[in-house]
């Protein structure tokens, strides 16, 4: 199967949409053109199949609800999938996952997938370094020394109270703000750095900001201090606790391979019913005697009793809601959210690289980069983020993308993919060009649907409408990994917020009290 999330070219074929993912839905539906009416009516409507979506689709189908599923892509995932391109999976999206997220191993287990993960790192062969890069030059150290460094380092900057954070930011789960985070929150990292004075070493603060700006995709300045501390305090405010959560373990077979369960579940129910390609341009709520409906661009009309919408926080205000959003939601989506990373894959032929871990920071568009697994071919696959400080379109430029690469130490580069385009790359004349056998293009910042990588905040935004995004107005609930009381902007976050939505509107209709 294939998703049109992306191009392939071939010299027989020659360029094509599409490139080959397990979340690709085929049919693209299964109702018939008579449900598009508001005589036909839903107990609710899911806008969106990313995983927020996806669980509330499901918990809500496994719980005798009526359910409707619409999805403006071709597949299911929406900010986390993967591409099999050559028998290896490529992640376009959010990758990993880790059993100290309570939630998505709630359903790792609940699938039997607790055996099909694996590591991303592997130290037991090769150079077995970190490579911190910088305008002086590139100092090489051991894994310990980089731990130790990174745990200097970070433990400074959030050691806010004396106690590393853990009394400033003690229960980080909790779905309301404190005054503490609300002061926080007030804060960028470069306000934090600022108040520090010079308590960090030239080579704790490299390290530390080239792990920041892993985390935000954004800017010191745009980067809320509240939201990094969030993330130390759910790592168990250690830097090996954030390895851990954040880029330790993965899907052997890609994160499709996990989110096709959720949705195999809600079909095997009986009562899902999908639309893919189907984006939603309009939402009105019929009030306390009427029902929701929902218009699709194509304009399809459905009814439903409840909605819930899995949209993004940087998309939200593209769908027009009627009556408008409340204040609160509709300011929040016309800030968004500021992550704009650029994740790019890279097929190299240096075996010894495997072990390598590296930030290249401040001159490089590429800040952060580490072996991440091997190819059928035994090749390296090294994984890649940048952000805001030099942001740049890996597919604009591919010797600018291949020189970044080369920012962390030389390597030789068989393929580029990004979630923007897949290069295979060969060697002509004794230059290195892109021969274009295959590519995959597709980039979130450019994204209609997305506009913008996971999601971080710039400082004052969750002060200001985190209970915002996270009410239900009318008829309406709000599910999204932007606003889960825990892991915001992770899969295990939406997969919290997709439960308490589909827990809330089937509370709704049998009259219980709300959740």
């Amino acid at each position: 199967m294939a998703s049109r999330d992306g191009y392939s070219w071939t010299k027989a074929d020659g360029l094509r949409p599409g490139v080959p993912c397990i979340g690709a839905i085929q049919p693209p539906s299964n109702i018939a053109s008579s449900s598009s009416s508001p005589s036909t009516e839903f107990d609710v409507i899911v806008v969106g199949a990313g995983y927020a979506g996806l669980t509330a689709a499901r918990d809500a189908s496994v719980a005798g609800l009526k359910v409707l599923l619409l999805e403006a892509r071709d597949r299911i995932g929406g900010r986390s999938w993967s591409s099999n391109i050559d028998g290896y999976p490529y992640e376009m999206g959010g990758t990993w996952v880790y059993w100290g997220q309570a939630t998505v191993w709630r359903e790792i287990a609940r699938y039997g997938m607790q055996d099909e993960l694996e590591s991303s790192y592997d130290f037991s062969r090769g150079i077995n370094k970190f490579l911190l890069a910088s305008t002086g030059g590139t100092q090489s150290f051991t894994h310990e020394e980089e731990d130790a460094l990174m745990q200097s380092g970070l433990a400074k900057l959030f050691n806010v109270d004396g106690k590393d954070g853990r009394d400033a930011l003690p229960m980080p789960h909790s779905a309301h703000l404190s005054p503490s985070d609300r002061r926080f929150d007030g804060m960028s990292v470069a306000d934090r750095l600022a108040e520090m004075g010079g308590q960090l070493t030239p080579t704790e603060r490299l390290c530390l900001e080239g792990f920041v700006l892993l985390c935000s995709g954004a800017t010191l300045a745009t980067t809320s201090f509240y939201e990094m501390l969030h993330w130390w305090a759910l790592s168990g405010y250690t830097y090996e606790g954030c390895v851990n959560h954040l880029v330790r373990f993965k899907f052997r077979a890609g994160q499709s391979s996990f989110a096709v369960r959720f949705l195999g579940e809600a079909l095997a129910s009986g009562n899902l019913s999908y639309a893919f390609s189907e984006p939603v341009a309009a939402v009105r709520d019929g009030g306390a005697q009427g029902s929701v409906t929902v218009t699709t661009r194509s304009g399809r009309t459905f009814a439903a009793k409840r909605v819930i919408s899995a949209l993004p926080l940087n998309v939200l205000d593209t769908v027009a809601f009627e009556p408008p959003l409340q204040e609160g939601k509709a300011a929040a989506a016309r800030t968004g959210h500021v992550n704009q990373t650029v994740k790019v894959h890279a097929e190299i032929r240096e075996r010894e690289l495997r072990s390598f871990t590296g930030v290249s920071y401040p001159h490089n568009g590429l800040i952060y980069g580490f072996g991440d697994g091997e190819t059928p071919a035994g090749n390296t696959h090294v994984v890649a983020f940048g952000g805001q400080h030099k942001h740049f379109h890996p597919e604009d430029d591919i010797d600018r993308t291949i020189a970044e690469f080369h920012g962390f130490t030389p390597m030789n580069v068989e393929r580029l993919v990004s979630a923007i385009r897949n290069y295979k790359l060969c060697r002509r004349g004794g230059r290195l060009i892109a021969d274009r056998r295959g590519q995959v293009f597709h980039n979130w910042s450019r994204d209609e649907f997305a506009k913008g990588a996971w999601f971080f905040p710039a400082p004052g935004l969750l002060a200001s409408h985190f209970e915002d995004l996270r009410a239900r107005q009318g008829n309406i609930f709000f599910a999204s990994s932007d606003w889960a009381s825990g892991w915001r902007s992770f899969i295990d976050g939406a997969i919290e917020e997709g439960t308490r939505a589909a827990a809330s509107v089937r509370a709704d209709l049998i009259g219980r009290s709300k959740i």
